[in-house]
């Protein structure tokens, strides 16, 4: 973003030293530097063109008049006019918001012609008062801050409290929020019916007010999230190796409101990792488990999607190489944390608290803060490698596929057991005992998408012809299962060797 640009004016011999200690104020400070940058006149080179010609032209490129009024008025040119009050003309032509500061001192003591230039100061739209250079920097930090308040650079409210000026009713999916409800009360003991209007549960989650819908209730339950937010969508990866390289294996870029984001994300991680089925000894059920447990990888990705900037130009990138995960976050943590404190029981401090608090209700999140803590518990249960939490531009989780104890990577690598067939398909083969509804296959592997499911394991498995359904001809029969084929069977027994 291009820097709005401060033209700091006074009378040059009384206040250079407070031009100076503004001007690096202003540029060291965390949030003012990241917006704005400064004209004044110490630092401007040698020129061959007169002062006032450059200064009236920087005056032109600036976005703000700031100016420093004492009692003195100035050097005067030919017409009686000092070169300060030239500069103010100016930016009152120009349109420029202008910030005026007050010394302290009264009336009486200021020149006769500063006092009539300061009736003209009085139509400024901000004038304050300072008696030292720190009281200048406290009420220029204020009038800067509420300039980018105004201007909706920054704002007072977090995003997803934000209400969303163009968007309406008509663009809120109302089976959506029904489906969320039925979850939430399931889940969560959640009090409203599903009969309810939909206006009065969005009313209940803080999602509309004044019938106008925030920015949380179109990621959470939009038609459409994307259409008003492009970048609120996950990009995810695979790689054959260790590092970024051609040719790429398989690359998604999903889209969708956030319960769909976690759960495609979620379950394009899981296809690419490896799978082991269990014995039926003790239980009638298929069991088995993945070289990561998925509430590990559950975990990185939903602290990704909900806690993430979403004023940010960047996505959320989901990337898989052969020994480690990693999920990068266009965001930050909070203020004066570290890496160290999210390894330990924290307090939960969500970037995006509306948007948190249904995925909360829909049992995607908790609230105790013990989240990633728990990712650093089941990984070493599973004796792997810890999660590494590492916060630059971004904010990135990296969860390794490596044994702590062999230093070997935990599982096969997709595609490398059978060549052809994509480890999808193994993993349907594997679950695969008998006749099975799809829903029961689904749920053994432990994956909540639909269609994902469907288009990446059921239909590619029974076009290499490895399983098939009982009633071929009639695609929603009630009693539809599935099961292997001759085929089928016989790369099971290879798979199992």
């Amino acid at each position: 973003m291009e820097k709005i640009k401060i033209f700091i004016s006074s009378v040059q011999q009384e206040f250079a030293k407070e031009r100076i200690a503004l001007n690096d104020y202003i540029l060291s400070d965390p949030l003012l530097g990241r917006f704005f940058e400064t004209f004044v006149f110490e630092l401007l080179p040698a020129l061959d063109k007169t002062p006032g010609a450059v200064y009236l032209k920087e005056v032109e490129f600036s976005h703000i008049y700031l100016g420093l009024f004492g009692s003195e008025y100035g050097y005067e040119d030919a017409e009686g006019i000092s070169p300060t009050e030239r500069e103010f003309n100016e930016a009152t032509k120009l349109h420029k918001t202008r910030l005026i500061f007050l010394t302290n001192h009264s009336l009486s003591e200021r020149n006769n012609k500063q006092q009539d230039f300061l009736k003209k100061v009085d139509q400024s739209i901000i004038r304050k008062k300072f008696g030292s250079v720190s009281e200048l920097k406290t009420a220029v930090y204020a009038a800067l801050v509420n300039y980018l308040l105004n201007k909706e650079i920054i704002r007072s409210t977090p995003f997803d409290a934000s209400i969303n000026d163009f968007a309406s009713i008509k663009d809120i999916d109302v089976d959506k929020i029904r489906s969320f409800v039925s979850l939430a009360k399931s889940k969560r003991g959640f009090p409203l019916s599903e009969r309810l209007s939909f206006e009065k549960i969005l009313t209940h989650l803080n999602l509309m007010q004044n019938n106008k819908i925030t920015n949380a209730a179109l990621l959470l339950f939009g038609k459409n999230p994307q259409r008003f937010f492009i970048t609120s969508e996950v990009r995810a990866v695979s790689f054959a190796g260790t590092i970024v390289e051609k040719p790429i294996p398989s690359y998604k870029v999903f889209k969708g409101d956030v319960f769909q984001l976690v759960n495609q994300s979620v379950e394009f991680v899981l296809s690419k990792l490896d799978y082991s089925v269990g014995t039926r000894e003790e239980s009638n059920s298929v069991t088995g488990e993945y070289e990561i447990p998925r509430e590990v990888i559950a975990e990185a990705i939903v602290n990704a999607i909900v806690h993430r900037d979403y004023t940010s130009n960047a996505s959320v990138q989901l990337m898989v190489f052969k020994d480690r995960i990693e999920i990068h976050n266009p965001g930050s943590l909070p203020l004066g944390w570290t890496v160290q404190k999210l390894k330990e029981l924290h307090t939960s401090i969500p970037a995006n608290p509306l948007l948190a608090e249904p995925m909360y209700l829909a049992a995607y999140v908790e609230r105790l803060g013990t989240g990633t803590s728990d990712m650093i518990r089941v990984c070493n249960n599973k004796g792997l490698i810890e999660p590494d939490f590492i916060q630059d531009d971004l904010f990135k989780t990296v969860i390794w596929r490596i044994s702590k104890h062999s230093g070997e990577v935990s599982g096969e690598v997709s595609g490398e057991v059978s060549g052809e067939v994509p480890i999808e398909v193994e993993k349907v083969i594997l679950v695969l005992d008998g006749e099975m509804k799809r829903i029961d296959i689904q749920r053994a592997l432990k994956l909540k998408h639909d269609d994902y499911f469907r288009l990446n394991y059921i239909l590619p498995a029974i076009d290499l012809g490895l399983i098939e359904m009982k009633y071929p001809n009639s695609l929603k029969h009630p009693k539809q299962r599935y099961l292997l084929t001759l085929k089928g069977k016989k790369f099971k027994n290879e798979l199992v060797k």
